[in-house]
């Protein structure tokens, strides 16, 4: 065989030692069952002990304060008429706050909670119609022994200090964990399912990774896009979801838009239609969590795209779109809570997205990072003022944000 040694030839084997040399030259971190084990050099920050003051991207100047801390784990915040909050812990209680005084007992009447890993309770609502029946929904693990846990939604009564006649509404069998709800303008509840492991969002049998669509009651529409198909369980409006970590509704069309953590990246934020596929876990916008892409395509008919995704992730977490005139110039912007940023501990912050009239994405801002916190919700309180959750073991509190003017 007459070898070739030509100019060209050894250029390349150049280049590839090159590249040998450079892959070779990569660091070895740890791993947790294949899962790269997340680096400390940055810690989580605590709640700021006095007002922060900040200059933003469109001119909105604003002064971060602290209502109430103490909280362990908060999960999701909840306005009543009178102003007071009720907050969700993970641990499986729910706390009351009034007039920026936390309770120091937790509210009685809520439901016995399985508080584990990713599990325990979740989401807080108020029914359309609160002033009239007071109906307060919480979406939780509800324990099943050594048979683990299951989701399940709770519906009961609030009088000024605890829940009456609470009571399982709907149970989502075979699902459990990370749930987020939303009354619609339609009057139903819909409730998300966690659907992270395995190929269940994708299985129309399953209640994992779906949105799910119910009347008030936990009974099932019989205008549901799958109500009466073989094969489909009825309650389900959407599939192919992840972790769904935020439901909010436009305040213009009044359509479901959905927060969704991806792995290593892939976050999005979706619009929510009748029946439509989201792709979970055939199509994702980000990485597996040891670095190979999650999918091999990005797109593909029949699955809707999102109208806007993260990569790298900011570990997404609480939804809610802005409709006061306190804070003027980010009327009609949406807000998202991350936790950390590209797998980072000690990297939280709030994100504001600017969307012109069709919601296409103009821009985008990141805000409080400097603080360091893990940012698990964000409301819109009565006042036109913003309200976070940020989620911490021991000290998880409420910032409100104001305008310094």
């Amino acid at each position: 065989m007459r070898l070739l040694r030509s100019s060209a030839t050894i250029a390349g084997l150049a280049l590839l030692g090159t590249f040998a040399v450079t892959i070779a030259a990569q660091q070895k971190v740890p791993t947790n069952n294949g899962t790269p084990v997340a680096p400390n050099g940055l810690s989580v920050g605590m709640p700021p002990d006095k007002p922060v003051e900040y200059r933003t991207a469109e001119g909105q100047s604003i002064r971060v304060t602290v209502v109430a801390h103490g909280l362990s784990s908060p999960w999701s915040l909840q306005f009543l008429p009178d102003s007071s909050m009720l907050v969700t812990e993970r641990t499986g209680r729910v706390r009351v706050i009034r007039n920026g005084v936390l309770d120091v007992a937790p509210v009685g009447g809520s439901p016995d909670v399985r508080s584990q890993g990713l599990c325990g309770l979740f989401d807080v609502a108020l029914h359309p119609q609160f002033a009239q029946n007071k109906y307060v929904y919480l979406s939780y693990d509800k324990p099943r022994g050594d048979k683990g846990s299951v989701l399940a939604v709770a519906r009961g009564k609030w009088d000024g200090k605890v829940f009456t006649e609470m009571r399982d509404i709907f149970i989502a069998e075979g699902a459990s964990c990370v749930s987020r709800m939303v009354f619609g303008r339609d009057g139903m509840l819909y409730v998300s399912t966690f659907g992270a492991a395995g190929e269940n969002a994708q299985r129309p049998e399953s209640y994992a990774g779906k949105v799910l669509r119910l009347r008030d009651d936990g009974s099932t529409p019989p205008d549901n896009p799958f109500a009466g198909k073989q094969g489909y369980r009825p309650e389900i409006y959407t599939i192919g979801h992840r972790s769904t970590q935020g439901l909010a509704v436009h305040p213009g069309t009044g359509q479901i838009y959905e927060l969704e953590m991806g792995p290593n990246g892939g976050d999005e934020i979706n619009v929510l239609k009748p029946g439509g596929n989201y792709g979970w876990p055939l199509l994702s916008f980000g990485r597996t969590y040891p670095g190979p892409w999650q999918s091999k395509q990005f797109q593909r008919d029949g699955f809707e795209d999102p109208v806007v995704y993260w990569m790298p992730s900011i570990s997404t977490s609480g939804l809610a779109f802005y409709t006061g005139n306190k804070l003027a110039k980010w009327k009609g912007d949406v807000f998202v809570g991350g936790m950390r940023y590209g797998e980072v501990p000690g990297t939280g912050q709030l994100q504001r997205i600017l969307f012109n009239e069709n919601m296409e994405e103009l821009r985008r801002e990141p805000l409080l990072v400097d603080l360091h916190l893990r940012i698990r919700d964000v409301k819109q309180g009565p006042d036109e003022l913003l309200y976070l959750l940020t989620d911490d073991p021991k000290d998880g509190a409420v910032l409100k944000i104001e305008p310094t003017n």
